[in-house]
């Protein structure tokens, strides 16, 4: 099979057609987003190319110290990310358990991955773990993100509910059960979804990837399987750990609803 075509700067640069044309149709429809598709575009493309020149440097200078960094650098800016997309003011406590949830909930599955699924060696190969811990960090980003936002909005809107089950004899965790199990469940609905209609409806990014490379698709295939089911390992548990100890953060000690 030949191998990916290199792209010209001025096919790249041609691709931009489509956001013209989305700035066109927001302006036709009056909608006022063209400084927002502007911006998130721009943006885009910096880091990616920042993200490539780093990454090239990484490859050719293969160490466990840079894999680990970049892949802890990583992790950093996916719990910020998560700060920033919930539209609820984050207490200290609850900052700590998206934290927490996170690191055990992503790590546990890409070493799980690097050294078991693949078992490659070196172990701190860029190639293989960079990647890998991107699209699983990411997914557990997302999934933490919606549980945050599920979680608070969930503790504000039953607040009355609750506070009359804990004045019925309830403990905080039978007065919060139906909004975690809720709470779970928008969480990793859209991971679940991207599953359903994988290869059928959707070729995923890492599969594309591979296959315009030219890696058979049989060999693209057993990889998109082993990351998506990863990915969805990842996700609900980082998920779980969350909502278990999220909901804890809106009770004191006494039991009582903050």
């Amino acid at each position: 099979m030949k191998g990916v075509i290199e792209l010209q700067l001025w096919q790249l640069a041609a691709a931009y057609i489509f956001i013209l044309l989305l700035i066109g149709i927001v302006r036709w429809k009056g909608i006022p987003r063209e400084k927002l598709i502007t911006i998130a575009t721009v943006r885009m493309t910096v880091q990616l190319v920042l993200v490539a020149y780093v990454l090239t440097y990484i490859f050719d200078n293969s160490n466990p110290f840079y894999t680990i960094g970049i892949v802890a650098l990583m992790e950093a800016f996916a719990i910020m990310n998560v700060y920033k997309r919930v539209n609820h003011p984050l207490s200290g406590e609850l900052k700590k358990v998206i934290a927490f949830s996170m690191i055990v909930g992503t790590f546990g599955p890409i070493l799980f991955f690097i050294f078991v699924v693949i078992g490659h060696t070196p172990w701190f190969e860029p190639q293989y773990v960079v990647p890998i811990s991107g699209m699983i960090i990411g997914n557990a980003m997302t999934g933490a993100a919606l549980g945050a936002d599920s979680l608070m909005n969930g503790m504000k809107a039953e607040r009355a509910l609750v506070e009359g089950a804990l004045m019925l004899g309830a403990t905080p965790k039978q007065a919060a059960n139906k909004i975690v199990k809720q709470t779970f469940d928008q969480s990793i609905l859209p991971t679940v979804n991207s599953m359903v209609g994988m290869g059928i409806v959707t070729l995923p990014g890492m599969m594309t990837g591979q296959i315009l490379s030219g890696t058979s698709p049989l060999v693209a295939i057993q990889y998109q399987i082993a990351i998506m089911l990863g990915i969805c390992g990842s996700a609900s548990l980082t998920v779980i750990i969350f909502v278990e100890f999220g909901y804890r953060t809106f009770f004191n000690k006494r039991a009582q609803l903050k």
